[in-house]
């Protein structure tokens, strides 16, 4: 593995340019109330759908318009940046926010006099919270200490996707770029092909995990101690008192932004591993996973909004390592814009394979046979880039 790029000759004495961007995370949970905001301003109800232009016109536009930071924090300051409870807090702070913006979105949505397009659009606002809040999540459920492991399963509660924490973290990092892992797309493969694939796979890997797991300690798998049913315990005490508040009318929203919030974690898993495999060494075993076995992107907007999940590649060599610390190597893969931009390519089948199935098989020196391929594709793709079938 290339030692990463920026990281040698560094002093105790570098500071992270990024310190104070990333309390710019939080605008994300604040969207409801930013909405809410612009609307009692403006009389404008196109405001309610503030969630969906920031995600999907706002950050791409300016993700091109800044462009990269490849600076990585030297080794030297690795310790000291990770044990700077300050990031911890940028993370910590997103799930009061988080949960005030659902409470007041289903406030707004029962009792606010919306017109049907603008429950609409807030409902998709409140999803997007909701997706963002899985990746926060993710940073949560990574680590060792056992408070950030309870608030990734409150992070995951308004999406019905606790079994996230269990299938992410044992399923996922061991299989990822692999055809038996659900999260990692094939090339050839369409994002709308892909997410059943992966949320029915990625449900049935978790439960498996658990089930293992508990029979491990003589235990049956139809108990709170499995990991998969307490984390759905709390979404549905969660839709529970929401639904005693503001009425079974709120129950249709509260799930159309749970589906729109899963859907948007989803689309980003599809970019992060696509086409990408793992190589079987002699013992019949996947090759260990490298930095060459994900999709990576510098670009700053995206990074600072998504606490650096771009930098794919050190989080799978480093799991348990803090977002602040997570570094850029020259040798991964690198998509052509931040993953604000490639999730819109990646609803449009045509665009994305214009756009990154060439990448793929340059990432491959032109041997598409080395790619993880979607069956069905398979013979076509063998046609088109040369191989044998």
């Amino acid at each position: 593995m290339t030692a990463p790029s920026g990281a040698a000759d560094a002093t105790v004495t570098w500071h992270d340019p990024k310190r104070y961007l990333w309390l710019i995370g939080l605008l994300v949970p604040s969207l409801p109330f930013l909405s809410w905001g612009l609307v009692e301003t403006t009389g404008l109800g196109a405001f309610w759908w503030t969630g969906l232009v920031l995600l999907y016109v706002i950050v791409p536009v300016i993700d091109q318009l800044l462009g990269k930071d490849t600076a990585n924090p030297p080794d030297s300051v690795l310790a000291r940046l990770e044990q700077d409870r300050y990031y911890r807090w940028c993370i910590f702070l997103y799930l009061p926010v988080q949960y005030a913006g659902l409470v007041v979105g289903c406030w707004l949505i029962t009792r606010g006099g919306l017109s049907p397009a603008d429950r609409m659009g807030l409902s998709l606002t409140l999803g997007g919270v909701a997706g963002i809040g899985i990746n926060t999540a993710h940073e949560l459920g990574h680590k060792k200490e056992s408070v950030e492991r309870r608030l990734s399963k409150i992070a995951l509660a308004p999406t019905w996707y606790g079994h996230f924490f269990i299938e992410h973290n044992r399923g996922h990092h061991v299989r990822v770029a692999t055809p038996e892992d659900p999260a990692s797309a094939r090339l050839g493969e369409s994002f709308w092909r892909f997410l059943p694939r992966t949320v029915a796979g990625s449900l049935h890997s978790a439960w498996r995990l658990e089930k293992t797991r508990l029979k491990r300690r003589g235990k049956s798998p139809w108990t709170l101690r499995n990991d998969v049913l307490n984390a759905w315990a709390m979404s549905l005490v969660l839709f529970a008192a929401l639904t005693v508040a503001f009425g079974p009318g709120i129950l249709p929203y509260l799930v159309f932004q749970a589906v729109f919030g899963f859907c948007l974690l989803e689309v980003i898993n599809y970019t992060e591993h696509y086409g990408l495999l793992r190589e079987r060494t002699e013992s019949g075993r996947y090759e260990r996973c490298a930095p060459k076995h994900s999709w990576n992107s510098d670009h700053v907007t995206t990074n600072v909004f998504l606490y650096h999940l771009q930098r794919h590649s050190d989080h799978h060599a480093n799991p348990t390592r803090r977002y602040q610390a997570l570094r850029h190597f020259d040798e991964a893969p690198e998509l052509p814009a931040g993953y604000a931009g490639m999730i819109v390519l990646a609803y449009f089948p045509p665009l994305w394979r214009r756009v990154m199935d060439h990448r793929v098989i340059a990432h491959y020196e032109g041997d598409v046979t080395r790619a993880n391929i979607q069956p069905a594709r398979r013979r076509a793709l063998l046609a088109r880039y040369g191989g044998a079938a």
